[in-house]
């Protein structure tokens, strides 16, 4: 499972790029693999794009020089759709009738290799594998008179989860799905607009959380002021669940929601979902933290860091190799066995995936003198892969897919497992139950239920379902 990706963008603020490389710092932990940023002076567009994090490319005091203007968008990655290369590091930028138009794009398409095709098929020539890249090819073939309207309508035609901002002839537009699906904020720093995905990125320079970009908004940034306009039909909002659970900053509001309370409620729901009888509850830091803080409060058992984290190791589960997984755990991760020697320990994490970590942690706490050692997940068990914008392992990768509750206990070597229930999800994060009719979150992990279709992989479903055929046939 890797992250998705972060965007950030200024409208009207002196030095631009400055404070999109700091509000792209603290975006950083939503993509590690490259970071680009776009600005426009009035008259001209400047771009730099890398691989590597924010703070290696963009903290040399010259950002601002090599990269003027008022106005730019700014962007961090992890690839999702499109290989981890130069050419696919956002912002993307085209020329096209009408003028030029700079994107970067947090979520992913689940119609674009559709869509590409079909461009592909009448004469388009594309420069990187990134899904982002269709919507400029289709915003190129728009007969729409300016590239503001041109950008505009290719929103019509894209299918998926998406927070976009865009430099087009130097106004600033941002858009989001219809389902909300990827979270978008609009800010404010002393009548400079800003724009992010998490409310942490506002706060680090010092700007004004306004609202939410609503879903099926697209706003339209100018000498004007700000404009509103909606390119899709008013849907249900579905923001992605695992925002809440893993991968927003805790200190970053989603929807209005605190992420750090709504997830220590999940501890708290955990609890009640799956309580046991310890001694200690420890966080897999760092995500697990709130959570395992949860739990212990509503357990009143005390609470102590019996994990300490190497913090420059970088994500287990990012790594390429079950090899290099197993290394990166023990490398991340140490027991602090002052406080589990002898203990009957609880363990919170904020999920379990492919069991890799999890199980490598139960280890540690045994050879650390844990008399017994008990797993909680603080989400429900994940079932079903992510189409929009998470790089979620296949189905058959996910360890709860194929195995009950009971066989993972096994598997992990834990004395118990228990998992947060899909309604304690739900009321931690919004205060009332799941409504099956209609569900308020995107919960496909747990439930298989996607807010979209999803063409590509339907259709690459069925063209391996004739090939298949066909040699049954043979």
């Amino acid at each position: 499972m890797k992250e998705e990706c972060g965007v950030f963008a200024v409208y009207g603020a002196a030095d631009a790029a400055l404070l999109i490389a700091l509000g792209l710092h603290a975006l950083q932990h939503r993509g590690q693999e490259s970071c680009g940023i776009v600005t426009h002076d009035g008259s001209r567009v400047y771009a730099e794009r890398h691989m590597g994090l924010v703070g290696d490319n963009f903290a040399d005091g010259e950002t601002h020089h090599r990269l003027p203007g008022s106005t730019g968008i700014g962007h961090v990655r992890y690839s999702t759709q499109g290989a981890t290369i130069i050419r696919n590091i956002q912002p993307l930028y085209a020329d096209v009738r009408g003028g030029g138009i700079a994107v970067a794009h947090n979520g992913n398409l689940t119609n674009s290799r559709t869509l590409r095709d079909e461009l592909v098929a009448t004469g388009a020539i594309f420069q990187s594998t990134s899904d982002t890249e269709v919507i400029l090819q289709i915003a190129a073939r728009s007969n729409r008179t300016s590239a503001s309207k041109r950008f505009l309508s290719a929103l019509k035609q894209i299918e998926g989860a998406f927070a976009l901002v865009a430099v087009v002839n130097g106004k600033l537009i941002a858009a989001r799905d219809p389902f909300g699906i990827r979270p978008l904020v609009l800010g404010d720093l002393d009548g400079a607009v800003i724009l992010a995905s998490e409310t942490c990125a506002l706060d680090v320079i010092g700007a004004k959380y306004v609202r939410d970009i609503e879903p099926g908004e697209a706003i339209i940034v100018s000498e004007d002021g700000i404009k509103s306009e909606r390119f899709a039909p008013a849907q249900r909002p579905r923001p992605c669940a695992f925002e809440y659970i893993y991968f927003a900053r805790p200190d970053s509001a989603i929807s209005g929601i605190s992420v750090y309370e709504a997830r220590k409620e999940m501890g708290r729901q955990l609890f009640r979902d799956a309580p046991a009888d310890v001694d200690v509850v420890i966080p897999v830091p760092d995500s697990g933290v709130p959570a395992a803080l949860g739990y212990a409060q509503a357990a009143g058992v005390p609470y102590e860091m019996g994990i300490i984290r190497g913090h420059y190791v970088g994500r287990t589960f990012i790594q390429p190799t079950q090899a290099k997984r197993d290394l990166g755990v023990r490398r991340k991760h140490s027991a602090n066995r002052s406080v589990i020697e002898g203990k009957r320990v609880l363990l919170v994490d904020d999920s379990i995936v492919r069991g890799t970590t999890s199980r490598k942690i139960v280890d540690m706490m045994r050879e650390a003198g844990a008399t017994e050692v008990h797993f909680r997940s603080a989400c429900p068990p994940i079932v079903s892969p992510d189409f929009y914008g998470i790089d979620m392992p296949r189905t058959d990768e996910l360890m709860a897919s194929s195995m009950a509750c009971d066989e993972m206990a096994r598997a992990l070597k834990a004395d118990s497992l228990g998992f947060l229930s899909i309604n304690g999800l739900y009321q931690a994060v919004l205060g009332e139950a799941r409504n099956d009719a209609a569900p308020q979150l995107a919960d496909h992990y747990f439930t298989g239920q996607y807010p979209t279709r999803l063409l590509d992989h339907e259709r690459a479903a069925s063209d391996k379902d004739r090939q298949l055929s066909l040699l049954v046939d043979a």
